[in-house]
């Protein structure tokens, strides 16, 4: 079974992954994961490495690439990433997370321990830069829901219920 799961930052795309992972006993691998590893790698901060990567359609490309390569040499496997969807051609379950934007920003300026008004600024601009990216290097409009199977809340929901929803979803699909 490979699944993806996307959703823009804050949504729990990393959370539900490690849940789901664990409870249905596969790996999963994480876009954003690969992305803060190559900002690193070049000594620089995830918004850094966002404008840097605005004219490096390369570093796009890697992390797509990675992970579509991964799910093609897997029976099972979580992919995680806002892109997943697009790239993992053999995917048996596409899901979006979504999020009020409010929600969002609280829940990065905990994580990353910022104040909200900081962490909304930076979710604006890394946002409009990923979107522009998106659109211009592989002609995908991130609003587009169509290619999803299920589109969820969470902040409705608590990551083990959500699991839950994908779980009894599995069983009919």
């Amino acid at each position: 079974m490979i699944i993806t799961i996307g959703g823009l930052a804050g949504t729990g795309t990393t959370t539900l992954a490690e849940v789901l992972s664990e409870k249905l006993n596969v790996p999963y691998i994480s876009a954003g994961f690969i992305f803060r590893e190559m900002a690193a790698e070049r000594g620089m901060s995830v918004l850094e490495f966002s404008e840097f990567a605005e004219g490096n359609d390369d570093i796009d490309r890697e992390i797509d690439e990675r992970q579509a390569e991964k799910a093609k040499s897997a029976d099972n496997l979580i992919l995680e990433g806002r892109l997943s969807a697009f790239f993992v051609e053999n995917a048996d379950l596409r899901i979006w997370l979504m999020t009020p934007f409010d929600v969002r920003s609280e829940r990065i300026a905990q994580r990353e321990e910022k104040s909200v008004e900081v962490a909304r600024d930076e979710i604006i601009i890394r946002e409009n830069s990923e979107a522009l990216r998106y659109k211009e290097i592989h002609n995908i409009d991130i609003g587009n829901m169509d290619i999803y199977d299920l589109i969820i809340n969470t902040d409705s929901f608590n990551p083990e219920s959500i699991s839950e929803i994908i779980t009894t979803t599995l069983k009919v699909i």
